[in-house]
């Protein structure tokens, strides 16, 4: 049985009588954050406790620029 993302936020807001738009906002914040670290390009990896731990390989970097600039690397 699988739960969406809607109906654990209608869970939640229900159990604890708060509308939805502010359930919404707290379950959303993690990736924000996490997404936050990752665009500052320190390559700190962050973890979520009981969900993950989110990294980005330094190579990645040269990848992204390269794209950006149109460089295609042929492999």
């Amino acid at each position: 049985m699988s739960t969406s993302k809607k109906e654990i936020i209608q869970r939640i807001a229900t159990k604890h009588n708060l509308p939805l738009s502010k359930i919404e906002e707290i379950v959303n914040y993690q990736f924000k954050f996490v997404a936050d670290i990752i665009k500052k390009g320190n390559f700190e990896s962050v973890r979520l406790p009981y969900f993950g731990k989110f990294s980005v390989k330094a190579g990645r970097l040269k990848h992204i620029q390269n794209k950006k600039d149109g460089i295609i690397n042929s492999k």
